[in-house]
């Protein structure tokens, strides 16, 4: 082979394409990846934590990853969701999710970013060739596959290309790909705290007027933080001094874990939901936030990314075991089509909650408190929930059920 050709050339290093680039490796002999990045690929200093849902646990766990990852993992063992107003003092419990997908597996695990990002760049030593930093100027889709045109001139090719570059994919806009875009008009606040109680695993989504106000456990006694707030309001919390902003939290959250201490500055990043037209065109799949954005209202966003990956890594390794072009039309179509419908609900889904959550109208919110109670006393509708949360889906890709390719 050509040394500027390649059998997949995956386009952004972060977890989602390094999770594809593995899925390749590991279930195809002799095939040739090549990854771009604008940075060099390297472990990143980062505080925060992802959910992985316990579908794609099993993803992690069929690629070999799950037990690097598993001793600084937390398991979340329930989700209790409650809903107040402004100036509420209690926090009514509404809604709770209890219990395990299968014996002695959660619905869902905490991961720290930089564990995952460690274990995954790991276990890529020596299997694929990092191309970084390196700048993408242009991509065509040519008869028998795409070329990606680098700023110092370099040509590469492959049958298949992959935009795992964000939601501000530059090859998602090369290939002419467009989206469907909606700007919610909120900020979203990360950060990471200490506690003085123990949260035993329990995860809070406390609904507010302004939106969702997630609090999600780690090991030891700290938590993650993910809420939405105006964007006015997120900017003056940006500005407060760090006690302060730890007894906001604890007001928020009604004292539920103690006293609070910040252990890292607010990360503050504008809400919007953007879902491309296209998941695939000629030569090119977009996986991950490439592909969609979602409200984290739910926490689905990585989530949704690595189930692109299992529906993706499925269809192209079937291809070329059948010997045929793995970024021919049909394969991509196939791939389209898998993961459409599932991020449409998704979409829809999470779009939905914010807008009925993220209000103070007093009948909304009676209607809604209402309906949250009805479905915690309706089994069958709770266990169907929890299950679509944790990623478990008849008729899915094989990863997600833990089967290898």
């Amino acid at each position: 082979m050509h040394k500027d050709h390649y059998d997949v050339l995956i386009v952004g290093a972060g977890p989602v394409g390094l999770a594809l680039a593995l899925s390749l490796t590991r279930f195809m002999s002799g095939v040739r990846i090549g990854i771009l990045d604008r940075r060099h690929v390297s472990v990143p200093v980062d505080k925060r934590a992802s959910a992985i849902a316990a579908g794609v646990r099993r993803v992690l766990e069929t690629l070999g990853l799950w037990d690097k990852l598993a001793p600084e993992a937390q398991a979340v063992t329930e989700m209790r969701i409650t809903d107040s107003g402004t100036g509420d003092i209690a926090r009514p419990l509404f809604l709770d999710f209890r219990g395990e997908v299968a014996p002695g597996e959660p619905f869902a695990h905490m991961v720290p970013n930089t564990v995952m990002a460690r274990a995954m760049i790991e276990a890529l030593e020596g299997k694929v060739e990092y191309l970084a930093p390196v700048e993408v100027n242009g991509f065509v889709a040519e008869s028998g596959g795409g070329a990606l045109t680098l700023a110092d001139g370099r040509v590469l090719r492959a049958p298949l290309i992959v935009a795992a570059d964000g939601q501000n994919s530059a090859l998602r806009d090369m290939a002419g790909i467009s989206t469907i875009s909606h700007d919610y008009q909120q900020s979203g606040i990360v950060t990471t705290i200490g506690h003085e109680l123990d949260h035993e695993g329990v995860a809070y989504e406390h609904f507010r007027p302004s939106g969702p106000f997630a609090s999600l456990p780690l090991p030891g006694r700290r938590s993650s933080l993910v809420w939405t707030e105006r964007p006015e309001d997120a900017a003056r919390y940006q500005s407060m001094p760090a006690d302060e902003i730890a007894l906001r939290i604890e007001e928020v959250m009604g004292s539920t874990l103690g006293k609070v201490t910040l252990e890292e500055k607010l990360q503050v990043f504008p809400l919007r939901l953007k879902i491309a037209r296209d998941f695939a065109s000629p030569r090119l799949a977009l996986i991950g936030d490439a592909a969609h954005v979602v409200h984290p209202i739910a926490g689905q966003g990585l989530n949704l990314g690595l189930k692109d990956v299992a529906a993706l890594a499925e269809v192209v390794i079937e291809a070329m075991r059948l010997g045929l072009d793995h970024g021919a039309d049909d394969v991509l179509i196939a791939y389209e089509r898998w993961r459409r419908f599932d991020t449409a609900l998704m979409a829809m889904v999470t779009d939905g909650m914010n807008r009925l959550f993220s209000n103070d109208i007093a009948p909304v919110r009676a209607l809604r408190d209402f309906g949250l109670g009805v479905v915690d006393r309706v089994p069958p509708v709770k266990d169907f929930l929890i299950s679509r949360a944790a990623g478990i889906e008849r008729g899915g890709p094989k990863l997600l059920l833990g089967h290898p390719l």
